[in-house]
């Protein structure tokens, strides 16, 4: 785990108040959440995300998702 990144715990509190993807469970969610906390928590741009995260662009496209899910939910 790198370090930073959510312990199991912390994850069980999250994980239930992100929005589903359209067909379901993100198999990769809790990566892409570590990787947007570690890009805020760095204050790096996302090009710069470690390679660990995966692409940058899936991390981005997550979050920029996240809030017009929320609201749409609401």
């Amino acid at each position: 785990m790198a370090r930073g990144n959510l312990t199991d715990e912390e994850w069980s509190l999250i994980e239930p108040h992100l929005p589903l993807g359209e067909r379901g469970p993100i198999p990769d969610l809790r990566q892409q959440f570590n990787a947007v906390m570690g890009r805020f928590r760095t204050g790096s741009p996302w090009r710069d995300l470690p390679a660990e995260y995966g692409p940058w662009s899936t991390a981005y496209n997550r979050f920029r998702s996240w809030p017009r899910r929320v609201s749409s939910s609401s």
